[in-house]
């Protein structure tokens, strides 16, 4: 099969198409026809090796995918590694069939980027109605999602950031009723501006260095910032738990893997609720781009170069 294989950690420039044998899907495993894999910007952690788990060599990146099994399922799977190829071995614990009014980009939109803006609102910051929400980097394939899930659960005031006109534009098309630039050099001022002039309630966050910073000195009495990345590889200022009592806030982390702990199968609840929203017409996966295999390392250049808004797919086939 056709796959994209690392062999040494980098940026894009170690992604190469070749030739590998088809995976092996042991027991308890399937063998998935691939479609379309996801392209997330933690795959271009997982190239540098500068991810939460560690990364090991040779290695086919690419964490989901959607695409039929031998017995004719559609699913949409995690699989780890070994997505950006045209077949792939997924724990069946970890695959979900795929409804029939649900297009492939949608699906992939939905089993990392739905599933976290929604284990965001629900688990991180137990977002309330009538509360309001900033979510940063909010054209993206999280962000996208995080908008329109605050509105359709009655968030009081959602504030979107991003780093372009159109990518502000596109946060507004989807519901959110204030845009701010994310390049704003006092972006806590500017926060609290959005709002009416009142702190916020809740943050959203996955850039890191003083976007982190400037989200938390904005938020008010018992706010909440969830932080979930950290686009921009800069770590954000400590912070001594004294300080978080004095305005009684709250930072929580957010890592999609840990909700395998987790009893019961809240995965499965979040893509069911998730598909339903999407199949009412009330919640839209914004298509990214579509890459083939010998444009991966355009698609991890656009990504870490923020010219990308929403999600991401790869096409094996081409």
């Amino acid at each position: 099969m056709r796959a994209i294989q690392i062999t040494e950690f980098g940026g894009p420039e170690v992604l190469n198409v070749t030739e590998l044998p088809d995976p092996e899907a042991g027991p308890g495993h399937l063998l998935i026809d691939v479609s379309r894999a996801g392209i997330n910007y933690a795959d271009t952690h997982q190239a540098e090796n500068s991810y939460l788990s560690e990364s090991t060599l040779p290695m086919v990146p690419g964490g989901e995918v959607v695409g039929t099994t031998a017995d004719g399922r559609r699913v949409v799977a995690l699989v780890g590694t070994g997505g950006y190829a045209e077949r792939a071995a997924a724990p069946e614990a970890l695959a979900w069939d795929v409804p029939d009014d649900i297009d492939d980009v949608t699906a992939l939109g939905m089993i990392v980027q739905g599933a976290s803006a929604w284990l965001l609102l629900r688990r991180s910051v137990h977002l309330a109605p009538g509360e309001s929400v900033v979510v940063h980097a909010a054209a993206g394939g999280v962000g996208t999602l995080a908008v329109q899930l605050a509105k359709a659960w009655g968030a009081g005031r959602v504030i979107a950031t991003a780093s372009s006109q159109d990518k502000r534009d596109l946060a507004l098309e989807l519901g959110a009723d204030v845009a701010v630039d994310a390049g704003e050099p006092d972006l806590k001022d500017a926060l609290i501006d959005a709002n009416g002039g009142r702190r916020v309630d809740t943050v959203l966050e996955m850039t890191g260095g003083t976007v982190t910073d400037q989200s938390l000195r904005a938020l008010a009495p018992f706010g909440r910032l969830a932080f979930y990345g950290m686009a921009s590889r800069k770590e954000p200022s400590p912070v001594r738990p004294a300080t978080l009592m004095a305005h009684s806030t709250t930072i929580a982390g957010m890592w999609l893997a840990h909700v395998f702990q987790l009893p019961g199968d809240v995965m499965g609840a979040a893509l069911g609720e998730l598909f339903g929203l999407a199949a009412d017409g009330r919640l839209r996966v914004i298509g990214g781009g579509e890459y083939g295999l010998a444009d991966v390392r355009r698609a991890h250049e656009d990504l870490r170069a923020r010219r990308t808004t929403g999600k991401l797919v790869l096409d094996p086939s081409r």
